[in-house]
């Protein structure tokens, strides 16, 4: 009598596209930007109408300038308060981080979570020719190990 085997029927696996994921592929294109010159306030109330935690600061012909976020706006209440003086002067420019790190848009998905993990960072901007066209998130790479839906990712 040979061996037998209790693991049960295995699911046959579907042969996987050769083509790498690229953050292209996830990435968001229909950003939420600010500009150098609004106010702290507006960023603030756009912030929580539209339930993201930052966005890029660009100037009129979409070249990134920097970013924004909670924090950066948290950072200026608690400034404004402490100082008493009032919000409604605090532009972005004062504000954002211009030390922008991007990732490039045709980089593989599971090496984009890897600079994730590395960073800290919750967002890169993509570029193309120094104009922004998209954004990545951790979100987005989640979202895309769901919809690869893989029993294994050796072949991505």
């Amino acid at each position: 009598m040979g061996i037998i085997s209790f693991q049960g029927a295995r699911s046959k696996t579907k042969k996987q596209d050769e083509t790498p994921i690229k953050v292209s592929d996830y990435m968001t294109k229909d950003l939420i930007t600010f500009s150098p010159t609004q106010s702290v306030m507006e960023v603030i109330e756009t912030l929580v109408k539209h339930k993201i935690s930052g966005g890029p600061v660009v100037d009129n012909n979409n070249q990134l300038l920097g970013i924004i976020s909670e924090g950066d706006c948290i950072k200026q209440l608690n400034e404004s308060r402490y100082y008493n003086m009032p919000i409604e002067d605090a532009r972005v420019e004062k504000f954002m981080v211009k030390d922008v790190e991007t990732i490039d848009g045709n980089l593989n998905i599971f090496d984009a979570a890897n600079k994730f993990i590395q960073t800290k960072r919750r967002r890169f901007p993509i570029l193309e020719d120094g104009k922004l066209v998209g954004q990545i998130s951790q979100k987005d790479v989640m979202k895309a190990a769901l919809k690869m839906n893989s029993q294994h990712w050796r072949d991505v």
